[in-house]
């Protein structure tokens, strides 16, 4: 596995509390549960190599 790049990241407090309670409701690091957040929405916007893009659908029950 490729090295890991750290860096520095600054959040409200109240982000963090949330993103601190989000994470632990699925046993994940706040480390984790951001970098989860963000290749989900890099995958769903396109923009990780080898990813397809998903878009929303209509919604059933919707005309």
């Amino acid at each position: 596995m490729a090295e890991k790049k750290a860096f520095l990241l600054r959040l409200d407090p109240a982000v963090h509390a949330a993103l601190e309670g989000w994470a632990a409701d699925e046993l994940r690091s706040v480390n984790g549960q951001i970098e989860f957040l963000l290749r989900r929405a890099l995958a769903a916007a396109g923009r990780l190599p080898g990813e397809r893009v998903r878009r929303p659908g209509p919604e059933k029950g919707r005309p």
